[in-house]
């Protein structure tokens, strides 16, 4: 019973937590206010002033972490739709994911060795811009710590949605192709969810350069990654 309760107040305090900070993205949207960024704000303020502390709430809400991947996977419902769109433009698409998932892993390698990091750092670091389900599996089966990867993962996340939108402007992107892949590579799930706010297609390319990315990464983390790790360091 006490953990039933315990999962039924997590839940009430994350759904309150999502629906204020939507409510008040959807009137202003400023990045500050996107739910990914301000809803743990007022998680943190309503865990602050309860009875509720952050072992307990961790535990309760565990329901949800579970549920990320199978929100994930939700993302094939658009690429199942738009699947012969997709087919037309692979070779856009396969060049600009591979690229942009080198520069993603590879920049993250070398960030983390100019600081002198240990190794459990730079593993934690390199899934960054894959979703977080993914990227804990990856981090994990590489050695790094998954609580650092989540956090680099919501910052790489962050980043994009915000810097995304102005290069998109500033290059004078119109293609929906080339708007969707730039915020899935980019900024993952939350790129992706940016991106169907500019529009069906763009939604769903993002959606594939996500996946794609993820898959990219799992592979370069257990090849090039590591070879190129213990020839630098």
């Amino acid at each position: 019973m006490n953990t039933l309760l315990l999962s039924l107040g997590a839940i009430v305090v994350t759904l309150l937590s999502y629906l204020i900070s939507k409510k008040i993205y959807e009137y202003k949207r400023i990045i500050i206010f996107s739910p990914i960024v301000f809803a743990p704000v007022i998680i943190i303020i309503l865990l602050s002033f309860g009875d509720m502390t952050y072992e307990t709430y961790k535990k309760g809400s565990n329901l949800l972490s579970y549920m990320l991947g199978p929100a994930t996977v939700a993302f094939a419902i658009p690429m199942y739709k738009h699947f012969q769109l997709l087919k037309k433009h692979s070779i856009e698409i396969l060049v600009s994911v591979l690229s942009g998932t080198m520069i993603a892993t590879l920049s993250s390698l070398f960030l983390a060795l100019l600081f002198h990091l240990n190794g459990q750092i730079v593993n934690s670091i390199i899934p960054r811009s894959i979703t977080i389900p993914i990227a804990v599996d990856v981090s994990e089966s590489i050695g790094g710590d998954p609580s650092v990867t989540i956090l680099f993962v919501i910052m790489t996340g962050i980043w994009g949605t915000m810097i995304g939108p102005k290069l998109i402007r500033l290059l004078t992107l119109r293609s929906s192709v080339a708007k969707g892949l730039l915020m899935g590579v980019a900024a993952h799930g939350t790129g992706t969810a940016r991106a169907f706010e500019l529009g069906k297609l763009e939604g769903t390319f993002s959606s594939l350069a996500m996946i794609i990315t993820a898959i990219l990464t799992l592979v370069f983390a257990h090849t090039i990654i590591p070879a190129l790790f213990n020839m630098l360091s």
